[in-house]
């Protein structure tokens, strides 16, 4: 089980995609933030980020339509699930290696009906 929080300035890829095969998989972002230097206690030194992208597939019923209509850009959203780990072949014929996580649940952080245009 894997338990990813969204933190900081987190972003959702705004390309969604609902197939055939009734899935919804999106574009994940975490940030991590730290400061490095020799006084870290005093908030002195330079700070470093990381942005780290997750592949979420939402297979669940309910849950898949949710996470189709609701999940935009910027969204706040804690996600669980398991990770899957594949491949496939580019348009290039050249296999790559897939990371997925396949989501049991997503719980919104920001409230989305503020957040329509």
């Amino acid at each position: 089980v894997l338990r990813q929080f969204v933190r900081h300035e987190s972003e959702v890829c705004s390309r969604l995609v609902k197939e055939k095969n009734p899935v919804t998989i999106f574009s994940l972002a975490t940030n991590e933030m730290w400061r490095s230097g020799e006084n870290e206690t005093y908030q002195m030194g330079d700070v470093s980020q990381k942005t780290t992208w997750h592949r979420i597939s939402v297979f669940r019923p309910g849950l898949r339509d949710v996470a189709y209509q609701y999940v935009k850009k910027g969204s706040r959203i804690f996600v669980e699930g398991k990770v899957d780990y594949g491949e496939y072949t580019d348009k290039n014929n050249v296999r790559r290696q897939a990371t997925t996580i396949i989501a049991d649940n997503i719980i919104f952080l920001s409230d989305q009906m503020k957040e329509k245009p």
